[in-house]
């Protein structure tokens, strides 16, 4: 796989949680999300639970609350479509500070705003516990496809000479004296992406052709081989097992 990436993500540490093996923490996160998806929506209790299980768990991988509460801002998106289903959603209606809502448009906002939010939550969780590296390691250990795997090593790794390719076209832009203010700019903008996907394009088969080279036959080399002992299943597995009794709950109270 090569040498490490380092991503924003990713919080240096050596706490338990870190020192797990990657596969253990995809399959602990995972089968999580799964058991919070399959929670009803109206045991809203259960995901109280939830959510002081995840944060049990950044207390013990010393994760700052600050610093998961601002990577949860990628799910913003989710949040403001979940605001407008109780305005667009037919079926009985309810009134809410002077306002004419859907209930089930309310119920359908809870359900995605809570699972969408604690979802988001763990895996930003093992984002930070984790290095890329080591993820795709985790993914290979749990025979996810290879291909999938090398599409998702030469992403990550060429995701940061593209965005540096982007800062230099802007730079040059900016130099010439380029600033887009409207529509008119729309075409100098266009061009520089095509031009941004033939420089790739052709970075891509310099890549290969050195891969090639060196013996590359369609497989990475596995450089480390993670193993996990029954002691670091049942640490990780901890989490989704604790969240199964809680789902089992919901369902039969």
């Amino acid at each position: 796989m090569g040498t490490g990436h380092a991503h924003k993500l990713y919080r240096h540490g050596h706490s338990p949680v870190h020192a797990l093996p990657p596969h253990t923490k995809l399959a602990a996160v995972f089968a999580f999300v799964i058991v919070v998806v399959s929670t009803p929506r109206e045991a809203m209790w259960a995901f109280g639970l939830y959510a002081v299980l995840l944060a049990v768990v950044a207390c013990v991988a010393r994760v700052p609350a600050g610093f998961l509460l601002k990577r949860l801002l990628i799910e913003v998106p989710f949040v403001a479509f979940a605001v407008l289903m109780p305005f667009v959603a037919e079926g009985e209606r309810v009134e809410v500070l002077g306002m004419s809502l859907s209930l089930s448009g309310l119920w359908g906002a809870w359900n995605v705003l809570a699972k969408g939010t604690l979802g988001v939550a763990a895996s930003v969780l093992l984002a930070s516990t984790t290095e890329l590296r080591a993820l795709l390691l985790g993914l290979q250990r749990l025979k996810l496809p290879p291909l999938l795997v090398q599409i998702a090593s030469f992403m990550i790794r060429y995701g940061d000479v593209i965005t540096d390719e982007m800062r230099r076209m802007r730079i040059a832009r900016e130099s010439r004296g380029f600033d887009a203010r409207g529509l008119r700019h729309w075409g100098v903008l266009g061009k520089s992406a095509g031009a941004l996907f033939i420089r790739s394009y052709e970075r891509g088969e310099r890549v290969h052709l050195a891969m090639v080279s060196r013996g590359y036959a369609g497989s990475m080399p596995v450089i480390d081989e993670v193993t996990a002992s029954r002691a670091q299943w049942s640490y990780a597995l901890a989490l989704p097992f604790a969240a199964l009794v809680v789902c089992l709950l919901g369902w039969s109270l």
